[in-house]
């Protein structure tokens, strides 16, 4: 492959994981290994096309076995202020949201992508409890359902 295709392949996977809201951190590694080829063939490597395969497929795997923990817990994991289990917070819901669906909610000053996993719909203005995590987002459930299930 061209060392502009590695490039482009590694744009377009660092991009995915970028906008994309419930991935766990891979996408980039494997982005940033496409580039990494792409710009050994630039520099003039001249690999034949399994050996830039191959390279890419050991930069991936070496860098996520080493490093992708430790980058993960760095970006996510270290907010101060910040314990890793929101679970109980209570958050305003701007939009109207369906059981399975995806809205954005306000966290500790925040904007998260929040997945109602509830049994019921959550109104536009009503208020949703955190259940847990979710990738880089968030579980939320509608706080009425949460008191019928509690006896209250």
């Amino acid at each position: 492959m061209p060392w502009w295709g590695w490039l482009i392949l590694g744009a377009v996977l660092a991009g995915v994981e970028l906008t994309a809201a419930d991935l766990a951190f891979y996408f980039i590694f494997l982005g940033v290994s496409a580039i990494v080829v792409g710009l050994a063939e630039l520099a003039g490597a001249d690999l034949p096309l399994w050996g830039q395969w191959l390279a890419f497929a050991g930069i991936s795997l070496s860098s996520m076995v080493l490093f992708r923990k430790r980058v993960y817990e760095k970006l996510k994991g270290d907010a101060p202020g910040f314990d890793s289990t929101p679970a109980g917070e209570v958050v305003e819901v701007t939009e109207a949201v369906g059981v399975g669906e995806r809205t954005r909610v306000q966290l500790r000053g925040s904007e998260w992508n929040a997945t109602n996993v509830g049994k019921a719909a959550i109104a536009a203005g009503s208020s949703a409890r955190v259940v847990g995590p979710r990738g880089a987002g968030l579980d939320i459930e509608p706080l009425a359902q949460l008191d019928q299930q509690q006896g209250g």
